[in-house]
């Protein structure tokens, strides 16, 4: 029995793709730590693109079964599966606004939050359709995989996140100049409802939200976030437009329901986030059945609209998610649905939702690497 060497284990591992990103795991920078010991004992770390990849398990087969085949003398295995999220090219919204902290940046091409590694705008077309309930769950059950998850509430008409995560009455710290975001739940947060009282009518101008808005971009002390989450108002309008060119986005998620009114009002972020050259992470289809107490599905709002206008227009569909009481409740007391309700069908269904998001923002990322 000859003793194995790196080289061989490197090559072996060269022949296992990533399913999403479509190159070998060596190219992609996935492998470290490789240890042989006594000759013949192997251990090593595969460290992907996703946190709870979905694929982790295949992945790891995929490497153990290469290994064997291609370097018969192993005698023991060892891999070790770890995660990395992926940054975001950022070149997305050339205006960054902000220019009266320049003086602060040492470099010229510094870009606002160039700590957070990715920034998801999650719309809708327009009110109604749940969207702020799916950025809060999204942003839950993404720190919950163990990612550093911020959420921005951007609705500066109707803020939804202090009642949402039971923070009426919080007041974000000012250090230096800058907010610092409060916390709850694992998710670091910042809302307009943080600093406008609840029952002062507040009237938005547009130069004067987007300029708000900018200042939870520049003046809030985000540290360092895989995700931040950036909860849009409803709508396509001049706002809207202003926001997604401010801010250096990843990609959006659109939030639909199945009936066709809504589906009209979704052509029209579709077309938002394409003229200002911002990738469409997917779409999630909300409010999609409703489960009966003997298991079958009531499709109260239409069958299948979100998955078929997603197929239509080329998107990837992130999920379907059921309707349930309880989604509505939670957002009224202040716990995140899915974390009072974890085995739930609907609860699942954004996991899988949230999973498909990262999946999403890591092949965004390596297209936008390649094309560098």
């Amino acid at each position: 029995m000859s003793t194995i060497t790196e080289a061989q284990i490197i090559a072996a591992l060269s022949t296992v793709n990533d399913p999403d990103l479509k190159k070998d795991l060596v190219t992609l920078g996935m492998i470290s730590d490789i240890r042989i010991e006594n000759g013949n004992n192997l251990s090593f770390t595969v460290t992907l693109t996703t946190p709870a990849c979905p694929m982790k398990e295949q992945i790891k087969q995929s490497c153990i079964a290469a290994i064997q085949a291609q370097v018969p003398d192993v005698s023991a295995i060892e891999v070790k599966m770890s995660s990395k999220v992926t940054s975001s090219c950022g070149h997305h919204g050339h205006n960054h606004g902000g220019h009266h902290h320049g003086e602060q940046h040492t470099c010229s091409h510094e870009r606002p939050l160039k700590d957070v590694k990715n920034i998801i705008a999650v719309a809708s077309g327009k009110g109604g359709v749940g969207k702020s309930t799916f950025a809060v769950n999204l942003a839950v059950t993404l720190a919950k995989t163990g990612a550093k998850v911020g959420l921005i509430d951007a609705d500066l008409y109707g803020p939804s996140i202090p009642t949402m995560f039971g923070l009426l009455d919080a007041k974000p710290e000012v250090v230096e100049k800058n907010l610092i975001p409060l916390e709850k739940y694992g998710v670091k947060l910042m809302s307009i409802g943080f600093m406008v009282d609840a029952d002062t009518a507040v009237v938005w101008r547009g130069p004067m939200a987007s300029s708000a808005i900018k200042q939870f971009i520049t003046e809030v002390e985000w540290k360092e976030l895989d995700y931040l989450i950036f909860d849009l108002p409803p709508g396509t309008g001049d706002i809207q437009i202003t926001l997604v060119q401010t801010i250096p986005l990843t990609g959006a998620v659109i939030v639909t329901t199945p009936q066709d009114v809504a589906l009209a009002d979704v052509s029209k972020a579709v077309s938002m986030f394409r003229k200002v050259d911002v990738p469409i992470l997917g779409l999630v289809e909300n409010m999609s059945y409703y489960e009966l107490p003997d298991g079958t599905k009531d499709y109260i709002f239409g069958h299948h609209g979100g998955e078929i206008f997603a197929r239509t227009h080329g998107l990837a569909f992130l999920g379907a998610i059921p309707i349930d009481r309880e989604v509505r409740e939670g957002g009224d007391n202040g716990t995140p649905y899915v974390l009072d309700h974890p085995g739930s069908a609907t609860s699942e269904a954004v996991n899988l939702a949230a999973m498909e998001v990262a999946r999403r923002v890591s092949i965004t990322n390596a297209e936008c690497s390649a094309t560098k």
